[in-house]
């Protein structure tokens, strides 16, 4: 068995604690100075240690795995291309770098990424003067259109108001504490029950709040719901179904109930009055809203109850596919954690709408993923679930569920939205999912070997890549071809 050296992480959860040394060996029945040589790597995490940590903080035991680094590296790898490919910096550097010293790392990505922000503004900028320059007045007027469309396609970039929204979550594990207890809690109060959610969700409306509904159109019949304060009138869309009017009630609840610590949440990691900050509102009422139709006690015991069976808690709850696995990626409170599960919910182009971690999956933020994972062959087959072992190239394995989902507006013409969505977990934890039934747990042979994303991944002889890989020296041969569509010279290093 490897050994274990995680002084950086041991000591970043021991001041997320407000602890001190000589608090945290207590705790642990460990002396102080055992302690301080665990945080500098002179010894490694013993098992006892492990455990302990494990059940006084409720920390899985994989939050001290060198694999949590994996993500972080990728990260480093797509943002300082450039600077690492005129470097002697080794993967293995980095990986070291991420696994001992990641808020080092972290500083080095958040500069890297300002960094692009600032490149991309002043090409920008240079390309309004240049047409401004050269434009008549109708001309100008065409620029000033396509300035406008140059910071759109700013704000789609990975540095997006709603990237930053789904690192807000990625950093908490996708579990919301405080969040998830006030939301259960209320559950409680009000009756919540699978059968009897919006009778409830009603009565709390009105009764409380003075709320009434409306399913008419009204001024915006465009819009799933629109809260009108002035009469006091929550307008939910008709085409909406039972579970989506259930969840659309109970975001609204949330804001007038737990606003106030919503808003401290939310400030947190983002500035009062900023477009982030007004995302991470809406991100954490939509939270509540899951754990109060969903409550955590009762719903984690019928997951499993029914292994991880999601088809059977759609039918027992009535509520969507995508709604439920969104909540099963959430089960993580301590001392009564579910599988820990990533989600991610992705389009036939490739681009990934929603991704939330409970195990830190190593998701691509570089546009596009891994083309031989299940998620698209999801896509052939509408309404089926898909069931993948596979395997990443640091060798970590996973379970991975898949199903195509449609969304209609209703009505003959509209067109539909489908997407696919994924619910993975580690492979040490497929044996809890229905799932795993019949399949090989042990034999890593029968994994899929998948990556990040081809411009992240580190298999560089995968027949599939669609681009070159980032940082690596390309070999190119005019008398000779590869079944590899980009191979790469032997020593092509970052």
């Amino acid at each position: 068995m490897s050994k274990t050296y995680a002084g950086a992480r041991l000591r970043r959860l021991r001041e997320e604690r407000r602890m001190n040394q000589a608090e945290l060996a207590r705790v642990l029945g460990i002396s102080p100075s055992y302690l301080n040589q665990m945080e500098h790597d002179s010894r490694p995490l013993t098992v006892p240690v492990l455990l302990r940590l494990t059940e006084a903080f409720g920390v899985d035991p994989g939050f001290f795995s060198e694999r949590d680094a994996t993500r972080l590296v990728a990260d480093l790898r797509e943002t300082l291309a450039a600077e690492l490919a005129e470097s002697r910096i080794s993967a293995t550097d980095l990986t070291d770098l991420a696994s001992r010293h990641p808020g080092v790392a972290q500083v080095l990505l958040d500069l890297g990424r300002r960094n692009q922000r600032l490149s991309e503004r002043l090409a920008g900028a240079a390309d309004s003067r240049d047409r401004d320059r050269g434009a008549d007045s109708a001309d100008r007027d065409r620029g000033a259109g396509g300035r406008d469309r140059d910071r759109g396609r700013d704000r789609g970039t990975v540095f997006s108001p709603h990237e930053e929204i789904r690192d807000f979550f990625y950093r908490r594990q996708n579990y919301l504490h405080d969040t998830d207890l006030a939301a259960e809690h209320l559950a409680e109060k009000i009756g919540i029950r699978p059968g009897e959610v919006i009778g409830a969700l009603t009565a709390r409306l009105a009764e409380t709040h003075g709320i009434r509904l409306a399913t008419e159109p009204g001024e915006h019949p465009e819009h799933l719901h629109h809260y009108a304060d002035r009469t006091r009138t929550l307008h939910l869309s008709p085409r909406l179904r039972p579970g989506q009017r259930a969840f659309r009630m109970a975001t609204q609840l949330a804001l007038l109930e737990h606003g106030q610590d919503i808003d401290r949440l939310a400030t947190e990691d983002f500035e009062p009055g900023s477009t982030t900050h007004a995302l991470a509102r809406i991100g954490i009422a939509n939270y509540f809203a899951a754990a109060l139709i969903l409550p955590y006690t009762t719903f984690h015991t019928a997951a499993e109850e029914a292994r991880y069976d999601i088809e059977r808690l759609t039918d027992h709850y009535g509520l969507s596919y995508e709604t439920v696995c969104h909540r099963l990626s959430t089960l993580q409170r301590p001392r009564l954690r579910g599988v820990p599960f990533s989600f991610v919910r992705v389009d036939r182009a490739g681009n990934l709408s929603k991704r939330q971690s409970a195990s830190g999956f190593p998701f691509s933020r570089a546009g596009g993923t891994c083309p031989l994972w299940n998620v698209y062959e999801a896509f052939s087959s509408p309404g089926r679930i898909h069931v993948q072992i596979a395997e990443m190239p640091d060798s970590q394995r996973y379970l991975w569920t898949a199903r195509a989902i449609t969304r209609h507006r209703g009505g003959w013409g509209d067109p539909g939205r489908t997407y696919a969505i994924g619910l993975g977990c580690e492979i040490r934890h497929a044996h809890r999912l229905v799932y795993s039934d019949g399949l090989d747990l042990t034999n890593a042979s029968t994994a899929t070997p998948i990556g990040m994303g081809c411009r992240v991944c580190e298999r560089l002889g995968c027949a599939q890549r669609a681009v070159p890989p980032l940082g690596r020296a390309l070999h190119i041969d005019q008398n000779s071809s590869t079944f590899v569509p980009y191979p790469v010279e032997n020593d092509g290093a970052l």
